[in-house]
């Protein structure tokens, strides 16, 4: 390596290192200098690497290595270098970033081939201990390593060599992510299950991702947090294609930008499907059980909107949903299903829609007097019908819990009103019947690709 005046003057750092641990006897004959430091205690001496230290001591595999026998070159970036990584991938410290991240960056600064002081180095291509590849430029500018510039040369250890250098190098497997809309959970140990489902995936998702869109104008990327794959259920991220693509909308959608919504939710259209969004001055809130926890983490690609709860594309009509819930175990909505049979409308809820329906348990229909299938099979079907219209909302839309208001008078399929009270969760039919119908906490927003359902614990009279 050619190094000039520039690397010259700055190198004094090591230089004061070297002088402290060498000596001579007269002026005709000196000791050797011998290094008594490893390359772990050299870089924990020196203020400029404390950065360095914090990140490099959560790996101890690490730290043996760098303290043991051998001959490395380590390209160490000054604490300005972490602070300026952190900025560009929007991190407050690098306890935020994921351990297997983090490791993977530091192993790109160390050669393990052999330990190079300054004069040995030259410009080509090496390949780190990360198994990934820098080029290095030696000219009279100076020592570069794809963008970072050596500062500060020849810190010699016992097992190798330090240069300091005034930027972090980003592996260039990481590197198109770095400022996009995925590097802010790429770069954030709590969004490590959406990573590892995107890595998982297709290519094709990665690569959506990371390009400014179909149409050219961006994404809007809804991310969910690990809790929030939790909060759905979802343990196995393989094969998460649909549900990734359900969290991404064509174009850049600001938090001033999303639609607002009034009795129904307003519906989005994303790449997996359509989302419903309840924006009325509050919270903003996804599908009824999904809120938007932060918001505008903008990127060069896009923004990125945090959510607490993973969205999951519906995949059954009502009509299957109410089936399959009639036949499982426990059976539930066995009555349900018998009523919309003998009703005549057992085929409606397997239409498009979009249709809200508030569906009773068993057990309501037992309370309204039907004892069993049997007596629901034997009930006048326009009696039925009557009842049944009266827990579906009329408008064609998508309502979900967080779309109620208190004292909200929906009107209902059969042309009569239910009234919504929020502070007790009930809902007062169109007779008056006392006590009202309990919202099943449990069992709000199940939804449909035709419809949403909100389960109930009695069943709904019309007046007449």
């Amino acid at each position: 390596m050619k190094i000039k005046r520039n690397l010259k003057n700055i190198s004094m750092l090591f230089v004061a290192l070297i002088m402290m641990t060498s000596c001579s006897n007269d002026d005709d004959n000196s000791i050797a200098f011998e290094p008594s430091n490893s390359l772990v205690e050299l870089a924990q001496a020196t203020p400029q690497l404390s950065s360095l230290v914090t990140a490099l001591v959560k790996y101890p595999d690490l730290v043996d290595l760098l303290s043991n026998d051998g001959n490395f070159t380590v390209f160490a970036p000054n604490n300005d270098a972490f602070a300026a990584l952190l900025s560009a991938i929007g991190q407050t410290s690098i306890d935020d970033i994921p351990e297997d991240v983090l490791k993977s960056v530091l192993q790109h600064h160390v050669y393990a081939s052999a330990a190079l002081q300054a004069s040995q180095v030259t410009s080509g291509t090496i390949t780190m201990a990360g198994g990934e590849s820098v080029e290095v430029t030696a000219g009279a500018d100076g020592v570069f390593l794809d963008n970072a510039q050596v500062i500060i040369v020849d810190g010699i250890a016992t097992n190798g060599v330090v240069h300091i250098i005034d930027s972090v190098i980003v592996p260039p497997s990481m590197l198109p992510i770095v400022g996009t809309i995925v590097a802010p959970a790429y770069f954030n140990k709590n969004f490590t299950t959406l990573i590892a489902a995107v890595l998982a995936a297709d290519p094709s998702i990665l690569e959506l991702l990371l390009s400014n869109g179909p149409s050219d104008g961006g994404l809007t990327l809804f991310a969910p947090t690990n809790d929030a794959f939790a909060a759905a259920g979802i343990t196995d991220v393989n094969g998460a294609d649909a549900i990734l693509a359900y969290h991404v909308i064509d174009g850049t959608v600001m938090a001033s930008m999303l639609p607002d919504s009034g009795i129904a939710a307003a519906e989005v259209s994303t790449l997996g499907g359509n989302i419903y969004i309840t924006n009325a001055g509050g919270p903003v809130s996804i599908n009824g059980t999904t809120m938007v926890t932060a918001t505008d983490i903008t990127g060069s690609n896009g923004v990125v909107h945090v959510i607490d709860r993973t969205l999951v594309p519906p995949t059954n009509t009502i009509n299957e949903i109410v089936a399959s819930l009639a036949g499982g175990s426990p059976a539930e909505f066995t009555m349900l299903a018998a009523a919309l049979g003998r009703a005549g409308l057992g085929d409606t809820f397997g239409t498009d829609g979009p249709f809200t329906v508030f569906a009773p348990v068993d057990a309501a229909f037992m309370a309204a007097g039907f004892a069993d299938v049997d007596a629901i099979n034997a009930a006048d079907p326009m009696v039925l019908a009557s009842i049944l219209t009266h827990h579906v909302v009329e408008p064609s839309v998508y309502i979900f819990s967080t779309d109620l208001t208190d004292g909200l008078q929906a009107p209902m399929l059969n042309g009569q009103n239910v009234t919504i009270d929020l502070d007790t969760l009930t809902i007062q039919d169109a007779a008056g019947s006392m006590p009202a119908a309990g919202l099943v906490t449990s069992l709000l927003n199940v939804h449909a690709t035709n419809g949403v359902v909100h389960v109930i614990d009695k069943v709904l009279l019309p007046s007449n």
